[in-house]
């Protein structure tokens, strides 16, 4: 079994070789530029790495390239949709094709979602944190 300690070493590698795909959506959800929403990169939720999460929507948005295990995503957003949390999966041709409709997609996701706290999120992000 992988540590915790091991998952955040290897988000941090994750997060200095992004995907082509993940870049782009990156620059539109960075800086809080989606209707004002903070997300991080390669966050972890233990026992998983997401690729973005919303933490004060409890949102995560993975963008699925050609090796993804359908059966394997399915168990994992299972187990965080336990966990109060929901994922929105895309591929990486929807980001290429439609990178609008992608963002219009988490936008209404983001809208769906409760707050999960009011006020300030209590454990902010690290500065510097991002592309």
């Amino acid at each position: 079994m992988v540590t915790e300690a091991e998952l955040v070493q290897r988000a941090k590698e994750l997060r200095r070789n992004p995907t082509e795909w993940e870049v782009r959506l990156w620059r539109q959800l960075s800086n809080s530029r989606l209707e004002n929403h903070k997300f991080r990169r390669q966050a972890v939720i233990f026992p998983y790495i997401c690729d973005f999460f919303c933490p004060a929507k409890g949102l995560i948005v993975e963008v699925d390239g050609d090796t993804h295990d359908a059966p394997s995503d399915a168990r994992r957003d299972r187990y965080l949709a336990a966990r109060g949390f929901e994922t929105v999966r895309i591929t990486n041709a929807d980001v290429r094709n439609s990178l609008e409709g992608v963002v219009a997609t988490i936008a209404a996701a983001l809208a769906r979602r409760p707050d999960r706290w009011s006020g300030p999120h209590p454990n902010p992000s690290p500065e510097g944190e991002g592309l």
